[in-house]
This record gives C-alpha cells, sequence and structure tokens, in this order.
C-alpha cells in the first residue's frame, strides 16, 4: 500500500480535515506525513508534546477512517494477542519500537511502557506507514483487510471533498 508523503505544518484546511476524521480538535502540532491516494491526510504526525507542553507519546496518529475502522474490527477480534503471540513477529516490533525512541523523546509505538506487549496496532500501522513501510504494517494491512477507500473519508464527512 503506497500513498503521498507530505511534510510542512498544516493549514487551516488539513487542520479541519484531521479534526473531522478523528472526531476532535488535534491537541498537539503536528504536520500530514501520509496522504492517502484522495489527497486527504491519512497519517498526522505529532510533536513530541502537547500543546500544553506536556508529553505526548504518539508519534504517528491513523487519521484514514476507512484504515482506522479496519484496524479497529483487527483489534476486536484479538489482533493485538495475535501480534504479540506472532514468534515471527518479535524481531520486527523491537525494531519498531527501537526507531520509535530514537524518533520520538525516547517512547514506544504507542507510548506503552512493557516492550512485550502492544498497545495499539492503530499506532504501529501509522507508524509504519509514515517511515514508508514495515512488516508490522504489512502484517495488521493483512490481517485488518485494511485498504484505500473508493473515494475519500472527507466527501462523507465534510461533504465537499476538503
Amino acid at each position: 500500500m503506497t500513498a503521498g508523503r507530505s511534510a510542512g505544518s498544516p493549514g487551516s484546511s488539513d487542520r479541519r480535515a484531521v479534526a473531522a476524521l478523528i472526531g476532535r480538535e488535534p491537541f498537539t502540532d503536528f504536520h500530514v506525513a501520509v496522504r492517502c491516494p484522495h489527497g486527504g491526510p491519512a497519517v498526522v504526525r505529532n510533536a513530541p508534546l502537547d500543546l500544553r507542553g506536556r508529553p505526548f507519546p504518539t508519534r504517528d496518529w491513523l487519521a484514514c477512517r476507512a484504515l482506522s475502522e479496519a484496524v479497529s474490527r483487527l483489534e476486536a477480534a484479538g489482533g493485538v494477542r495475535m501480534l504479540e503471540e506472532d514468534e515471527a513477529m518479535r524481531p520486527h516490533l523491537a525494531t519498531a519500537n527501537a526507531r520509535h525512541q530514537e524518533l520520538h523523546a525516547g517512547y514506544r509505538v504507542g507510548g506503552g511502557g512493557d516492550p512485550d506487549h502492544i498497545k495499539c496496532l492503530h499506532a504501529h500501522l501509522a507508524f509504519g506507514l509514515g517511515e514508508g513501510g514495515s512488516p508490522v504494517a504489512d502484517w495488521i494491512m493483512e490481517r485488518s483487510g485494511a485498504a484505500w477507500p473508493e473515494t475519500c473519508c472527507l466527501e462523507r464527512l465534510l461533504g465537499d471533498g476538503e
């Protein structure tokens, strides 16, 4: 799964789009790290501190509703435990966590403190997509059935495709 990558601070349309996609106003500074094939924000990259200056351990946030809903279904079906118990994925999870710690103020993917337990498949997929792919992201995509939707999620949320 490939999509466009992007950098820079969000404009007002990106800020409005991300708020619609995640269902609330963002409480960190961020930029769009990955755009869906339709141009909407799919992954946002958060600053290590929120707008009040408190630590914010989630570096990459999965904003695309279609991907997020598919991952939620996988989590509800026991996907976190399945990934934790997949011996072949252990080195890939360790690599992802080490890379995330290096890039984001020492936090592991999802911000959890226990390297043997996965906190959030959404955070792992967002991080993998934001980094340009990973075995962990591939595992999540395959098992969740996640795919880019036919039309941008924003069309149904905002009604104007922004």
